[in-house]
């Protein structure tokens, strides 16, 4: 490929690209209405609903490390092109499981194939846009597709299984993977490191061990509290993790090279995205139930109010990209924490009695300075690292993504029932149980309880949120503003 400004063939190809993305983003929440539906079919126990929930999420944070690696070795178009085929086969397995085994069996090959597409698509657009605005621009628009997949999943699920049965809310994906094996074969390059060597199969699995062992453990912790097995898996994911370090800065051809973390700007980006998404997934978790359990919504009700906060999202991502070749990324970064500080400020009034506008404004606020962030701090990890380990640097950024949501939903969630218990310690442990028993004046004492836990764990995102600011600032500050003005210095 010519390197210059992309012309409309690369334009269209990130189209296709964008459209893995927002499916494998929306896989994970479109089971959010499908559940009662597979539970009442299937008759799972309550373990393997848990399964059938998780496995996915498991798969997919486990392998993205092992999969950018492997794109960079055999060619990212190819592994893009694999990766679909197989999403699109297991999405036509688990529509039709006839058992709780074969779904969970569905969902994990989903994950696997998910764990190809995602760090393909990223590192493929490094090779197809050179130019450093276009390239901005190109990733915001490939960010902006994840938190779509993520928003419509359940509005989409809910208007499918409203009308089909519950199979259908895996039947969607088959299409987009048709119409990615046809046409981009013709739209998208191929790219692969020509010097790699060996493919580093222990540390694949000390990885995928390490990931799999950390999640779990804090997906747990945010469950059970304090527990001797979460507790215990933590600690040996994090000690997998110190052998897998050690062994990629000591061997020959390592899938991820750890002396990127000693360049700041790939290292402070990699520690905003991990907080950044720390905040947003923890917030979330609470905005959603507030909608539902606390105003009264339906969840599908909930689920399209929720596309209200888009217009601020677009304006915001529109204003980053405009400015994002005229300002220091460093100011860009932290003004978009800034935003994100001041919506969980907003948060912080909630009531149970408050306007559904307060909520969609903290929420649209969110999501903005969120997306700001994102955008432009996978920009900085991809152009970090050579243009032969984008896959593995792509891997990093949603591995780094995937690890701050599982610490939100843990630490934040578990602040949230803490200070529910302590307003309502001889009540139902959860809001849900409380809505449940139908008795007014408990549903009204269980809400504020609900919605104090909100605003306690608003107040420490905001103060996160702004505090790391501070540290985007001081960390990315040495950044040019332009590729050609870094050149120049």
């Amino acid at each position: 490929m010519v390197e210059g400004r992309a012309g409309r063939g690369e334009w269209i190809g990130l189209a296709v690209l964008v459209l893995p993305c927002l499916l494998v983003s929306m896989d994970v929440s479109v089971l959010f209405f499908a559940l009662p539906f597979i539970s009442a079919d299937l008759q799972p126990s309550g373990t393997e609903q848990l399964w059938i929930m998780d496995v996915y999420g498991f798969a997919l944070a486990g392998l993205l490390i092992t999969m950018g690696a492997l794109g960079d070795r055999i060619g990212r178009r190819r592994l893009l092109l694999v990766g679909a085929t197989a999403f699109g086969a297991a999405s036509v397995l688990a529509a039709y499981s006839w058992s709780p085994e074969v779904l969970i069996l569905t969902r994990g090959l989903l994950g696997v194939a998910g764990a190809t597409l995602m760090p393909s698509t990223l590192s493929l657009i490094r090779a197809m846009f050179h130019d450093p605005a276009q390239r901005k621009t190109a990733i915001a628009l490939w960010t902006g597709g994840l938190t779509l997949g993520a928003t419509v999943g359940p509005i989409v699920g809910g208007f499918l299984l409203d009308h089909f049965w519950w199979g259908s809310a895996f039947l969607i994906n088959v299409p987009a993977m048709v119409l990615l094996l046809v046409i981009g074969p013709f739209l998208l390059p191929e790219y692969r490191n020509p010097a790699a060597g060996r493919f580093d199969l222990r540390g694949a699995l000390l990885s995928l061990a390490a990931v799999l062992a950390v999640i779990y453990g804090i997906k747990k912790l945010a469950v059970d509290g304090l527990a001797p097995v979460p507790v215990a898996a933590v600690v040996v994911g994090l000690l997998l993790g110190a052998v897998f370090v050690q062994g990629q800065r000591t061997g020959r051809s390592p899938l991820v090279d750890v002396a990127l973390f000693r360049v700041r700007a790939f290292s402070g980006a990699v520690v905003v995205n991990v907080v950044a998404m720390f905040c947003f997934i923890g917030s979330t978790f609470f905005t959603t139930q507030y909608l539902q359990l606390v105003l009264g919504m339906r969840p599908f009700t909930a689920a399209l109010w929720s596309l209200a906060a888009m217009p601020l999202i677009i304006v915001a991502m529109t204003v980053t990209g405009i400015l994002a070749n005229r300002v220091r990324v460093a100011a860009l970064v932290a003004t978009g924490l800034v935003v994100l500080a001041s919506a969980f400020a907003v948060l912080t009034q909630l009531t149970p009695s408050s306007p559904l506008w307060l909520v969609l404004l903290g929420a649209g606020g969110v999501g903005a300075g969120v997306l700001m962030t994102t955008s432009l701090t996978s920009d900085l990890m991809l152009t970090a690292a050579p243009a032969e380990h984008a896959g593995a640097a792509s891997a990093v950024s949603e591995t780094a993504s995937e690890l701050g949501g599982a610490l939100g939903m843990a630490i934040l969630g578990t602040i949230g029932a803490a200070i529910y218990h302590a307003d309502l310690p001889a009540g139902p442990s959860t809001l849900g149980e409380a809505t449940a028993t139908g008795d007014s004046a408990l549903v009204a004492v269980a809400r504020e309880a609900f919605t104090h836990g909100l605003t306690v764990t608003a107040t420490v995102t905001a103060a996160v949120a702004a505090l790391l600011a501070v540290f985007a600032y001081r960390a990315l500050r040495h950044i040019p503003v332009t590729e050609k003005e870094a050149a120049a210095a």
